[in-house]
């Protein structure tokens, strides 16, 4: 197929930067359309885990008197992306959401990621993943947010970031870099590493905390609204920053739906929420997007829709 001749096609996915037209290779990647998941790992949560320690002591409580009935509870509401980060990865998923945690009283160097409980694959299993993915596409990029950091300590961290660093080595793009498709296929920078703590600032393959544009309603009309305000508001100027398209329950919603789930109730709200992606557009200006996730990303043109927004660059 000729380079840029469909951004959107299905088979093109897996390497959908590289058949972007010419014109675009320039773009700084902060002014282009990128598609993201929402918490990427909640696909493989363990719901014979403990509760995170960072949730609310109430919740803690219930866990520790009633696990079998909190856990599979948690995780329904809990699991935000059916597929796994490889198949993401394929699909065109460039923005990986990644919460980080450690397990309480775990004594071994595993870390895991976590989102109201922990998953049963660990962190440098699923990085060494992508790293392996990286090299089948070589044209690719991804940039990767670790945060959140459950139960880390600094000793914690300075581990995972000399392995981070020691598995992507010079694929990592400096902080000091304004990175485009075509900087990074000359430098050979596959990897935009995004890493939320202190102890990262001194390592510049470490980028800073990126942006999260985050509504935390259930109400697909109130997102909207929230991320239109964000918008007059504007984007940050030369940086990263994500629009969430993530609806969040709270406790009232639950109650009153009961027999509801994360996946229910964003499946419902999913073509009202792409009406709203389709109407939008990249670049540098005030109002415009660049990167925005979503959840339950492989159900859905999510993916497509996002990447075909960049035709209006051309414009």
């Amino acid at each position: 197929m000729e380079r840029g001749s469909n951004m959107t096609d299905e088979t093109d996915c897996a390497d959908w930067m590289s058949h972007l037209p010419d014109k675009l290779w320039r773009v700084p990647l902060w002014n282009l359309a990128i598609p993201g998941s929402h918490d990427t790992m909640t696909y493989h949560l363990d719901d014979r885990s403990p509760i995170v320690q960072s949730a609310s002591c109430f919740l803690r409580m219930l866990d520790h008197c009633f696990p079998c009935f909190t856990r599979p509870y948690v995780k329904r509401w809990a699991t935000t992306q059916t597929w796994d980060i490889s198949d993401q990865l394929d699909a065109g998923i460039r923005f990986l959401d990644l919460r980080v945690a450690h397990k309480r009283q775990d004594d071994n160097d595993h870390f895991y990621f976590a989102h109201g409980i922990y998953s049963k694959q660990t962190v440098k299993d699923t990085v060494t993943n992508v790293a392996q993915w990286l090299q089948k596409h070589p044209k690719e990029l991804v940039i990767i947010a670790c945060s959140a950091f459950d139960g880390m300590n600094k000793e914690e961290h300075l581990e995972l970031i000399y392995f981070l660093r020691g598995l992507f080595e010079k694929k990592l793009c400096p902080k000091t870099e304004t990175p485009s498709l075509s900087l990074c296929w000359e430098c050979g920078y596959q990897v935009i590493l995004s890493y939320d703590n202190p102890v990262a600032e001194k390592y510049t393959g470490f980028w800073p905390k990126i942006d999260y544009w985050w509504a935390n309603t259930p109400d697909p009309k109130d997102l909207i609204l929230f991320l239109e305000g964000q918008k007059e508001s504007g984007r940050p100027k030369e940086l990263f920053f994500v629009a969430g398209m993530n609806l969040t329950e709270d406790v009232q919603y639950v109650m009153q739906h009961p027999c509801q789930t994360m996946r229910s109730m964003t499946l419902k709200a999913y073509n009202f929420l792409l009406d709203w992606v389709k109407k939008q557009h990249p670049g540098p200006s005030k109002r415009s997007l660049n990167i925005i996730c979503a959840d339950f990303v492989g159900d859905n043109e999510f993916v497509h829709i996002v990447i075909a927004l960049n035709k209006q660059i051309l414009c």
